[in-house]
């Protein structure tokens, strides 16, 4: 299992780019000295202050603050006022643009992440960006943090690639905003893998799962 950490300039790239790029990659959590691990199987991307399903597209606040900072970190939030979302900050500081973390493979730690997640069967753990941030411990506290600092608690590792046969786009899940927001295909996923959070190919699919964001 490799340990290469993906630098800052893995992300400082145009954030479609990106999205695609880290489908494969490993996130890794170090909890009370335990990696804790999955392997990023689905994303979805949110481009600035234009894309109306993007927390940027009212400007900069308290919240959404860390989009707005360099590459390589991470805006962490929460949801229904329970669930916390992980997303990569890309592009150059100043642009607001992040990938979210929708679903990750589990790979390490996998006692500890049933256990934080009360127990929940294996392909329950990280199927939805509310499960595996909660399987990994990831909540505000990690909010704007270094991904990629030598002593990061939360990071990712380059792992093998996954064939570009499998990769599939389709539009966003369960966002707001405009025609545009709603259709532009920014959800990046590997097809096939049970982990991914809405299992269907359908250009036109929703879900009901109340792990869903409402905008990255």
């Amino acid at each position: 299992m490799g340990r290469q950490r993906l630098p800052h300039t893995f992300f400082a790239h145009d954030t479609l780019t990106v999205a695609r790029a880290v489908l494969g990659q490993r996130v890794v959590r170090l909890y009370q000295g335990e990696r804790l691990s999955g392997r990023i199987v689905e994303v979805e991307a949110y481009l600035g202050e234009d894309d109306l399903a993007c927390h940027a597209r009212s400007g900069q606040t308290a919240r959404n603050a860390a989009m707005f900072g360099p590459p390589g970190h991470a805006y962490v939030y929460l949801i229904y006022g329970m669930y916390h979302c992980l997303n990569l900050v890309t592009e150059c500081a100043g642009t607001p643009a992040a990938i979210l973390i929708r679903a990750l493979e589990p790979e390490e730690g996998l006692a500890t992440q049933q256990q934080l997640r009360q127990g929940r069967p294996l392909r329950d753990l990280t199927r939805g960006p509310g499960r595996l941030c909660q399987a990994l411990a990831i909540d505000r506290t990690l909010n704007g943090h270094d991904l990629c600092a030598p002593d990061a608690a939360l990071w990712l590792e380059a792992a093998p690639l996954p064939p570009d046969a499998i990769i599939a786009q389709s539009p966003r899940i369960n966002v707001r905003g405009d025609e545009r927001a709603l259709t532009v295909p920014w959800r990046y996923y590997l097809q096939g893998n049970p982990w991914v959070s809405a299992n269907r190919a359908s250009s036109i699919q929703k879900t009901e799962e109340t792990t869903q964001s409402k905008g990255g």
